[in-house]
């Protein structure tokens, strides 16, 4: 199994744990919201917004709350106003972190993120040091009872570029503008979508061949997930399913 989808496998089951902690809400809410106002209120004229609307859904954000974010994106309802900023580093091990924040102060967020990254035992770098190692990418996950060949017949119609298996799911990969196209095509073929979402995926991996190694990944990554600012951490981390089962044990 490649590393792009382990990695996406380990994001999608790492999400569904944390929809069990208060900070999911106002993360996606917050997603919503700059969607909004980057790119307009509707859905429909709005790509990302039509994709991070739906990703709120998936994790039953109530849809008046949704659609009080989309008016303090177009400006209907006073809000704050936040920056889109990214950060770049190195975990443990030599493995690049790309970390994804909105944040109201710019100094503040730098310094703390700064400060996860050394107490973690990684380092923040300069802008562009890893950036090139992900490409912005939609994906959509299916369940894995879903048959290959019909999946391959509905989704590369619909635009996607590739298609391949990630534990339990099927990982549907496309275009970041036809994320939302590719989804419905799949629903209305009657099959079962668990999630669907732009992330970075990374163009190469680095493999953890130890319990510890990848421990020390992923406590980095907690650490900076549970930021209130950041919205999505990426790593070009490779675990293998044995490791994997160990940190579960």
């Amino acid at each position: 199994m490649s590393g792009h989808s382990k990695w996406a496998t380990i994001k999608h089951k790492k999400g569904a744990a944390d929809a069990k902690r208060g900070k999911l809400f106002a993360k996606l809410i917050r997603q919503v919201e700059v969607a909004a106002r980057n790119g307009g209120g509707d859905p429909e004229m709005n790509p990302t917004l039509r994709t991070m609307f739906q990703k709120a859904r998936d994790a039953s954000v109530p849809m008046d709350t949704i659609e009080r974010a989309i008016k303090r994106g177009t400006g209907e309802l006073d809000g704050v106003n936040y920056e889109s900023i990214n950060y770049e580093g190195y975990a443990p091990n030599g493995v690049a972190v790309y970390v994804e924040a909105l944040t109201d102060n710019r100094n503040r967020t730098g310094a703390e993120i700064r400060s996860v990254f050394s107490k973690q035992g990684g380092s923040l770098a300069e802008p562009g040091a890893v950036a090139w190692q992900f490409e912005r990418t939609g994906v959509v996950l299916v369940d894995g009872s879903v048959d290959e060949d019909e999946l391959m017949l509905v989704a590369l119609d619909a635009g996607a570029s590739d298609i391949t298996r990630a534990d339990d799911l099927w990982q549907v990969t496309c275009d970041p503008s036809s994320t939302s196209a590719l989804r419905q095509a799949v629903e209305a073929a009657g099959m079962d979508v668990r999630g669907s979402d732009l992330t970075m995926l990374p163009s190469s991996t680095v493999e953890l061949d130890s319990v510890e190694a990848a421990r020390s990944v992923l406590r980095l990554i907690d650490a900076l997930d549970d930021h209130d600012d950041v919205q999505d951490v990426y790593a070009n981390a490779e675990i293998s399913d044995e490791i994997l089962g160990q940190l579960g044990d």
